[in-house]
């Protein structure tokens, strides 16, 4: 039994004593194997689900029968919850297991229900939505906006970032490369030799998995979005 506090996810996070004694006991722990279909483009969204460990891809297929990463979700993190709000939804993607996965599962109407007892909670969760489609959009302008090194600069800012209190320069690339590059709209080969290019010009240094920043300076102002990660960061 893999287990997660609840109370760090944004979906349960306003809720009081009782709504979230209700969720826990609507949970259920699902244990998914390595590239393991666990749902598909046109299935019905009765159900959405929290990453405990592992990871899950979400994947279309484009005109010529390539996979499309459309996003890539980590352990703390959620998805289909949307869906929970539209009338007979379906899931607009597939969700594939990367390496041993496992998840929390969660009926939708029964806690829509919990959403319709307390508008207070209801108002308060649109608010962090609102939040999310936000980053969303912000992610399209880059995926659509900036050229492929540029995404790839702010792909690795954005990762060094996140683990910068660890007083390290290092952090680990945990999800395969192929699938990054996917998600980041470019080829694998694209991606190799992105990396190998920052490398040779002194930015970073690549040992497999792991990237350690030598130039953070450097990147950040390579990706261009030195001003947005720190606002981003910064205490508000």
């Amino acid at each position: 039994m893999v287990y997660f506090d609840l109370k760090r996810c944004y979906l349960f996070a306003h809720l009081d004593d009782s709504q979230f004694e209700h969720v826990k006991k609507m949970a259920h722990q699902v244990r998914l194997r390595d590239g393991q279909l666990f749902f598909q483009l046109g299935d019905p969204a009765t159900h959405f689900f929290l990453v405990l460990q592992g990871q899950m891809k979400l994947t279309r297929l484009s005109m010529q029968g390539q996979e499309k990463v459309i996003e890539i979700i980590t352990p703390g993190q959620t998805f289909a919850e949307a869906l929970m709000f539209g009338e007979h939804p379906e899931y607009p993607v597939n969700a594939v297991a990367i390496g041993d996965t496992y998840l929390l599962s969660f009926e939708s109407a029964p806690f829509l229900e919990i959403l319709r007892g307390s508008i207070d909670t209801c108002f308060k969760l649109m608010g962090d939505m609102s939040h999310r489609l936000k980053n969303l959009i912000r992610e399209i302008d880059e995926l659509t906006l900036q050229s492929a090194s540029c995404r790839v600069a702010s792909f690795l800012c954005k990762r060094w970032q996140a683990g910068i209190s660890d007083s390290s320069n290092s952090f680990e690339l945990q999800t395969p490369k192929g699938v990054i590059a996917s998600r980041l709209s470019v080829t694998p080969e694209t991606f190799s030799r992105i990396l190998h290019n920052f490398s040779n010009q002194g930015l970073i240094h690549v040992d497999g998995s792991r990237v350690e920043v030598l130039d953070g300076k450097g990147l950040l102002e390579f990706a261009d979005i030195t001003g947005k990660i720190n606002r981003e960061i910064s205490p508000t």
